[in-house]
């Protein structure tokens, strides 16, 4: 079966691979549609590793994905084959600690799609748990659901913050995770969210909302458009969504007296905090690492028309052209959101 494969940091082929497909009695097996490209997988192509997770051996990259059940264990009851299903791709141990608390994201032996040294999912069949595969709504489609997983993220940040109806947030950064987080602070109840970028091409993507002020931090200094926009009072959540160190500088002035600064992004490395800034206005500090039982939350969302991912499609790409798809998503060009990989449909396991 024919595979998106990293043999190593800058080395991307599609060939074949002998990948296992069993399928166990609570487990389902999906003919893939659509797989998103997400930022870790590209720092894996362009890196090898992140932090710790290093690829040591060929691995299948992949993880944001769609597809259409073709088959279903023995004691699967709330699937059957021809539903179109989105997939949750972070399995954790049943029993463990982390699991039975109801925090399974944070289980340390969680086995994540393409985190090595688990296999992805770009190739056109997989077999994955019946309990983490999710059926899409009639009007919900493919791209939609393969989308579900980093709006899960903002989900999680939005759930992370408690807001509050009609609070006010920042977002610093407008990439995918971003304007996934954007979208779900407003589905959260906030009233108006702040999103920062100095990337005006994303930004643009948000022009049409009404809730939704944009700041080009370019040419505008992120801390006084909050001011300006809150009465002086600050914002009562800023959203951490940019991964960049320099986010950091300053951050705390963006929040008012007793709000919430919720860290999304991930920095390279360590990077220096105000404690005393943070203790004067005894911010609360949440952090997310990935996301537990948002899955149908998020789905819900986009069924109901609440929330609309389409906008942050930038381009679709074959399978067969799927090292041109991750080529052009390391390029980062200004225009583009999520690129998504699509596979030809009908062909046999």
């Amino acid at each position: 079966m024919k595979a998106l494969v990293l043999e190593k940091a800058h080395e991307l082929r599609l060939r074949e691979l002998d990948i296992p497909l069993h399928v166990g009695s609570r487990d389902v097996k999906i003919r893939m549609h659509t797989v998103g490209v997400c930022g870790s997988d590209v720092h894996y192509y362009q890196h090898g590793g992140i932090g710790p997770y290093v690829v040591q051996e060929p691995m299948v990259l992949g993880h944001e994905a769609s597809g259409t059940v073709v088959e279903v264990g023995a004691e699967v009851t709330h699937l059957k084959p021809g539903d179109r299903v989105c997939m949750e791709p972070g399995i954790p141990a049943a029993d463990s600690r982390a699991t039975l608390e109801g925090i399974y994201n944070l289980d340390p032996a969680v086995r994540f799609w393409a985190t090595p040294p688990i296999h992805g999912c770009l190739t056109p069949f997989v077999v994955h748990p019946a309990a983490f595969t999710f059926r899409l709504p009639d009007n919900v489609s493919f791209g939609e659901g393969a989308i579900v997983e980093p709006l899960s993220i903002g989900l999680q940040a939005a759930k992370k913050a408690a807001l509050k109806p009609g609070d006010v947030a920042v977002v610093v950064g407008a990439g995918t995770i971003g304007a996934m987080t954007a979208l779900a602070a407003l589905a959260g109840g906030a009233a108006r969210v702040i999103l920062a970028d100095l990337v005006p091409e994303k930004l643009a993507l948000f022009d049409g909302n009404p809730a939704v002020t944009t700041v080009d931090v370019r040419g505008t200094n992120l801390a006084e458009a909050v001011k300006s926009l809150t009465d002086g009072w600050g914002a009562n959540v800023v959203f951490e969504a940019s991964g960049s160190a320099r986010a950091f500088e300053g951050i705390v002035d963006l929040l008012c007296p007793g709000g919430c600064l919720v860290l999304v992004g991930m920095p390279g490395g360590k990077v220096p905090m105000d404690i005393v800034a943070i203790q004067s206005k005894e911010v609360r500090i949440e952090s997310v690492f990935r996301y537990a039982n948002i899955f149908p939350r998020a789905l819900a969302l986009i069924a109901s028309g609440q929330v609309d991912v389409k906008p942050f499609i930038s381009r679709t790409f074959d399978f067969a052209d799927g090292v041109r798809a991750f080529e052009e998503a390391a390029a980062a060009r200004a225009g583009d959101v999520k690129i998504q990989i699509e596979f030809p449909q009908g062909a046999e396991a």
